[in-house]
């Protein structure tokens, strides 16, 4: 075994040259993708302070072979450094200054080729030390480059290429420009420092590792070496710890009541906060151990290869964990470029080579000069084609439908079926409304702010182009669709902050109110109770990559699938009065907002607890009819606020045709035009929970119905994955049973004394299935009258194109359950991936949203919703487009399957809308879309709920 140990030794002392590089990208790898930005100067700053207690154990505090300017060099090299973290730390973007790393390279080389320092006369060209003259560069030295430029342009460009990323704010860029320069001058000092030392006392070894890969002393004079060097090493390092620890102190902190989610915690068991905590300390000490094994290695590397040298291999870590972190076909064509012709400009055909040896080289550099200019035409040629071919918006493009008045008032619109089947007319108006909505997005901030202002009449909130990039790295396919947001902030304007304040401390001071709690303070969350734990959690996944932009602010969430709020129509209205009239005005009167939140108010804690509160104004009504609560906020010319019992649906706000096909998805599911919900909708029957208040407090629910008052917000259902797609178990469209399929349970409400005749799921599996008539439309092209004419069939003639049943009966009395279990053909349970075997299915609300929409999405089958609970998605998913609407009087169902799957036009338009329903879902249904709305929706509420909210906002770029 020793002798083994004897050679491997040898080995690496042999080949240090090369494995000495190699172990500091490995290292400046781990540290680049590891460290946590929110900690990332205490880190440096412990670690270097290892570095130093090293230095002086190897060199003492102070040595008689000091020299003033050596010193003046390390500590200038040190100050940089710590200057260069500093810069990266306030800019809180990682990945954002990682592009001005391509810029290192060519700055180093720079600063040796002009001899920058001496010129500007900030330091000498020849240093006296110890009686001796010793240059900085040779002459040789300096003329090994003087002719790469070219090279070294292409270099730059393809590591920019790499690290580049969309939008970057302009503090930002200024910030990591300047960290570059920082760094690129401490490289060159350090350096200088370094080989100075080496140069002092002719010291011939060419690295300061011996022969057995530790520090020797046995030779006097390479121990006065070392200690020189080490002495550099040492008073770098003390600057580099004190000064970032300083910045540490007044820009970080280290808070263990800091939340945030780890996937893996989940896994755990126990307290998953505490765990929580450990992991970001456990993973704060492993950094400080790399980073100081980096910085050593750093130290080795300059010494042995020198600032150019070293440069290149701090790029190419950074290229290496941009390709980690998510790799492209471009992002590895470049990071190819950028390593052969690094190798190239660093390599360099001594006078000794053979002609063909240099004309290969010569021969080499020319291919790479060529590949890079080729690659960097094409990536010019799609930038331009995608930014100026963008489709232009004609609101002449969009065919209308042509329309008729009703027959009688209150009927569906009329239209003409000459022109084609109604639903073959509503896809083609609806697709065409879709492009032109993709195409009028903004593509610049500018735009963006301008688009905002015009919408919404006021400046957008505080750190808006912080929101901006956020949502363009993401490639967030609607950056302007965000209606829902301002529509459900729009009535707080009226309130005082601090009442919105003080209401929501309110409601969370007392467990009865079933809410979830959430604190954010200084840019952190710092408590979060109630409700589940996997609730808690994804919460805190969907914020932890914005949560440093937002202001303080406690946010209260609704743990109950039922909304919480409902203002009465008086109330309501008067205050979407003042808030257009009044406060909005005076918040775009302000020329030059200003783009910061204000500090926390003072009726704002630490965040750490929940004052307690021993009233509360949310009262229970669960298993109770709701309809009267339910329609407070309805105008009082509505159907829904009648004085009549018997009161007709304003079809006509959503329905055309003679069977009634949902032309208005959001005036079907507006409550107020369909007084017959009260009893064909389980939730107004009896709702599972209803908890509600009638003064408007900001509670974020998941989904609501339309005249509840509550702030939708993207499902941490959802995001969490709670329901999955087994994309292997799904199969090709022609594969797949040509019916309409569903399976699920009696939810939707509780039921009592025969009240599940009153509610929606039980309504649609009872009259699809039921043995009686159901209308069809028939082409009469051949006939008098041409067009779509109606026409009764037994239902029974297309039983095998419907197949949807119930699973499970629940939420019942138990005379209520053995009633629908007898009623009902109650099929076993099945899985939920059994689903993808049909092309046609069927979404409809439960308790409230229904949880597997967006599974239903991304899969091959064309997705049938029938839904009147509104959730965050209204602007981003198109009925007709991405899924087809059904309404709940149910005349149009059979026709909808009938067409799809016998007409030749429908079977052509129903895999193709299953197609863009998938390719679309997967495209605005991601994590990170979830994450850019909430986000937004965040700086909206911070904004409401600032007691200066009318003289802040983003004034524009």
């Amino acid at each position: 075994m020793r002798p083994a140990i004897t050679v491997m030794v040898e080995y690496a002392a042999q080949y240090t040259y090369f494995l000495l590089p190699t172990a500091f990208l490995g290292v400046s790898i781990i540290s680049t993708i590891n460290t946590p930005v929110q900690h990332s100067l205490l880190i440096t700053s412990i670690s270097w302070a290892l570095v130093w207690i090293f230095g002086i154990i190897r060199a003492g505090i102070y040595s008689g072979l000091d020299n003033t300017i050596r010193k003046k060099f390390s500590w200038a090299a040190g100050a940089l450094f710590a200057l260069a973290q500093i810069c990266e730390r306030a800019a809180r973007d990682r990945e954002g200054i990682w592009w001005t790393k391509a810029l290192l390279p060519g700055l180093v080389f720079l600063l040796f080729e002009t001899e920058f320092w001496p010129k500007t006369g900030t330091l000498p060209n020849l240093l006296p030390l110890d009686g001796h003259l010793v240059e900085n560069h040779s002459s040789a030295e300096k003329g090994t480059h003087t002719k790469s430029f070219r090279l070294l342009t292409i270099i730059t460009i393809s590591a920019g290429a790499v690290l580049s990323t969309p939008f970057i704010t302009s503090p930002t860029s200024a910030l990591g420009l300047s960290s570059v320069l920082f760094n690129a001058a401490g490289l060159v000092l350090f350096e200088s420092a370094i080989k100075n030392t080496k140069n002092e006392k002719n010291a011939g070894s060419r690295g300061f590792v011996s022969a057995n890969g530790t520090f020797s002393r046995r030779n006097s004079q390479d121990g006065v070496q070392q200690e020189h060097y080490i002495t550099s090493l040492r008073d770098a390092a003390a600057i580099i710890a004190i000064s970032c620890g300083a910045a540490a102190y007044l820009m970080e902190g280290f808070r263990t009541d800091v939340l945030a989610w780890d996937p893996e915690i989940a896994k755990l068991e126990g307290n998953w906060k505490l765990v929580q905590n450990h992991r970001m300390i456990e993973q704060c000490v492993l950094m400080i151990l790399v980073r100081t094994l980096e910085s050593i290695l750093l130290f080795m590397t300059l010494y042995q290869q020198g600032a150019p040298q070293t440069s290149f291999i701090v790029v190419a870590a950074y290229l290496y964990a941009r390709l980690n972190f998510g790799s492209t076909f471009s992002g590895v064509w470049f990071t190819a470029i950028f390593a052969s012709t690094s190798f190239l400009f660093l390599y360099n055909p001594s006078s000794t080579q053979s002609i063909f040896d240099r004309r290969s080289t010569m021969r080499a550099k020319r291919i790479v000069l060529l590949l890079g200019l080729l690659s960097f035409t094409i990536l010019l040629v799609r930038f331009f084609y995608h930014t100026l071919t963008l489709p232009s918006f004609d609101p002449s493009d969009n065919p209308i439908i042509e329309v008729n008045p009703p027959i009688e008032p209150f009927r569906p619109l009329q239209l003409d079926t000459k022109q084609g089947h109604p639903v073959d007319q509503l896809i083609r108006s609806s697709e065409q409304e879709f492009k032109n909505q993709l195409a009028r997005q903004s593509s610049s901030l500018a735009n963006a702010v301008s688009e905002y202002r015009r919408r919404y009449g006021i400046p957008p909130p505080p750190k808006f182009e912080r929101w901006y990039e956020f949502a363009i790295r993401a490639e967030v396919q609607l950056i302007d669709e965000f209606d829902t947001i301002n529509e459900a902030l729009l009535p707080f304007w009226a309130l005082k902050p601090s009442t919105i304040r003080a209401r929501v401390r309110e409601a969370l001071g007392s467990d009865e109110n079933s809410l979830i709690g959430l604190s954010i303070r200084d840019g952190e969350a710092v408590k979060i109770e109630g409700g589940a734990e996997w609730q808690q959690q994804a919460t805190l996944g969907m914020i932890k990559n914005f949560v440093q932009h937002l202001p303080d602010m406690d946010v209260a969430f609704n743990i109950h699938d039922e909304p919480r709020v409902i203002v009465p129509h008086d109330q309501l209205s008067h205050m979407v009065e003042i808030a257009r009239e009044q406060r909005m005005p005076a918040a775009l009167a302000n020329a030059s907002p200003l783009n910061a939140f204000s500090n926390r108010p003072d009726d704002m804690g630490n965040g750490r607890r929940f004052p307690e509160s021993k009233t509360t104004r949310f009262n229970k009504f669960a298993h109770q009819q709701t309809w009267t609560h339910a329609r407070m906020s309805c105008s009082p010319n509505s159907p829904a606020r009648s004085y009549e019992d018997a009161t007709a649906d304003n079809l006509t706000s959503y329905a055309i045709g003679d069977l009634g096909f949902v032309y208005n998805q959001s005036a079907f599911s507006d409550i107020c035009m369909s007084p017959s919900f009260r009893q064909t909708y389980g939730f107004f029957e009896r709702p599972n929970a209803f908890n509600i208040v009638h003064d408007l407090i900001p509670i974020f629910s998941q989904s609501k119905i339309s005249s509840f008052q509550d702030i939708t917000y993207p499902s941490p259902w959802y995001w969490f994955g709670k329901v999955g797609y087994d994309e292997e178990r799904d199969t090709d469209w022609y594969n797949k049973t040509n019916s309409l399929y569903w399976r699920g349970s009696t939810t939707g409400g509780f039921s009592r004394n025969g009240g599940w005749r009153r509610q929606h799921r039980q309504h649609v599996i009872q009259k699809m299935n039921a043995p009686d008539k159901a209308k069809i439309l028939v082409n009469q092209k051949e006939k008098n009258s041409p067009g779509w004419q109606t026409k009764e069939v037994p239902r029974q003639e297309y039983k095998d194109f419907i197949d949807v049943k119930f699973s499970h009966v629940g939420q019942c009395d138990p005379g209520d359950c053995d009633a629908q279990k007898e009623f009902f053909n109650v099929v076993d349970r099945v899985d939920g991936q059994d689903a993808w075997q049909y092309q046609h299915l069927l979404d409809m609300d439960g308790n409230a949203f229904s949880g597997r929409f967006y599974a239903f999405l991304k899969s091959m089958s064309l997705v049938y919703k029938m839904a009147i609970f509104q959730e965050w998605h209204k602007e981003w998913l198109k009925p007709w487009v991405h899924y087809i609407p059904l309404s709940l009087h149910g005349d149009e169902w059979l026709e909808l399957v009938r067409y799809f799957s016998s007409e030749e036009e429908g079977k052509l338009q129903a895999p193709n809308i299953a197609v863009q329903g998938r390719e679309w879902g997967n495209k605005v249904l991601r994590n990170v879309d979830f994450e850019v709305w909430f986000f937004r929706l965040l700086l909206e509420y911070g904004r409401i709920i600032d007691d200066n909210r009318e003289i802040i906002g983003y004034p524009g770029p």
